[in-house]
């Protein structure tokens, strides 16, 4: 894949909190990507962060078939602090600032640490900002059509949407891993979550589902692992652990490296790319708020993810390569035409 195209840092004028925007690809059109607001150890993991997630959206979207290309951004707050609401407000503007810089080339979204409402303050600054409130002409939260999308693929998967009986384990209980564990678990499914915030515990049993640490999940014997949380999850020393025979799920850059994809392999593991089977959401957003499709037509384009997988996991099998690689060679394609085609 090409190199980053721009990545640009500020310190926030009114907050002294350093914020960032990463351009990997404008090969189809303007970079999306979230904006993640967290605590980093250093400048150097943060710059780390947005630089994966930002190629990360490229191929995202190039195998998504959007006409958009990969950006990201991060708020990089110092360890231990805990924003006052004032406070929040002033680095978001201040990251806006940074935002209208781009005039339009990179799109924000919400992605760890903030959501719809943040996406409204960006917008007092700057057009450049997606996933506003419902109330506000937005489309809100894209979990929803995150978990759509992970269903779709999980059900490519399987090659099958029968989910009776089946063990799934769900690493990561927060909204889209929340959402996952409701449809699956109506749908029939023994699902287990965990979460690093042990007061989800009691939501999650009321539901009917099981609770196990996040030190075990990763381990459990289960038709169906997701990984539904942080990236890095899958390193060589995970996959020999892990004791199930289908990987799938929303966490962007699970593995710690892409030659873990061929350890997955060797183990008999069908690892489904991250950026394949996370695609609803940011397929849903830009449908309705880019293109102006409403909610059905747009949550018909999620559910293509299905057909995608199915494809990238039939050329996986015969030329005797992984998911990964299929995947990575039509973004490459799509990006070396210079054109995405229009999803259905």
């Amino acid at each position: 894949m090409t190199a980053h195209e721009q990545l640009v840092a500020r310190r926030g004028r009114r907050s002294g909190v350093t914020t960032m925007v990463a351009i990997h690809s404008t090969a189809l059109g303007p970079a999306v990507g979230g904006c993640r607001l967290k605590p980093y150890a250093d400048l150097t993991r943060a710059v780390d962060d947005v630089l994966r997630l930002s190629a990360a959206m490229t191929a995202k979207c190039a195998v998504a078939g959007l006409a958009f290309g990969g950006g990201k951004s991060v708020i990089a707050l110092e360890p231990g602090r805990v924003l006052s609401p004032e406070e929040r407000r002033d680095v978001l503007l201040d990251h806006a600032d940074l935002v209208a810089e781009f005039g339009g080339t990179y799109l924000a979204g919400p992605d760890v640490g903030t959501g719809p409402a943040d996406m409204l303050v960006l917008r007092e600054v700057s057009a450049f900002a997606f996933c506003t409130p419902e109330s506000a002409g937005g489309t809100g939260s894209s979990s929803g059509p995150t978990a759509v999308g992970v269903l779709a693929a999980l059900r490519a998967a399987l090659g099958s949407p029968d989910m009776t009986g089946r063990r799934v384990v769900i690493s990561g209980y927060g909204s889209v891993g929340a959402h996952l564990a409701a449809s699956l678990h109506a749908s029939g499914a023994d699902v287990v979550v965990s979460d690093i915030d042990p007061a989800k515990r009691a939501d999650a049993e009321s539901g009917g589902l099981t609770w196990v640490e996040p030190e075990k999940a990763l381990t459990l014997t289960a038709d169906v692992v997701i990984p539904a949380a942080i990236g890095g999850v899958l390193s060589p020393e995970t996959v020999a652990r892990l004791d199930t025979p289908l990987v799938v799920g929303p966490a962007n850059n699970q593995l710690t490296d892409d030659a873990v994809a061929d350890d997955l392999a060797a183990r008999g593991v069908l690892w489904v790319p991250d950026y394949v089977a996370s695609a609803g959401g940011i397929l849903y957003t830009l449908s309705r708020e880019a293109e102006g499709l409403d909610h059905d037509a747009a949550l018909a384009r999620v559910e293509t993810i299905e057909r995608t997988v199915e494809d990238l996991l039939k050329a996986a099998q015969a030329n005797a390569t992984t998911p990964l690689h299929e995947a990575a060679a039509l973004a490459g394609r799509r990006l070396t035409s210079g054109a995405a085609p229009r999803t259905p």
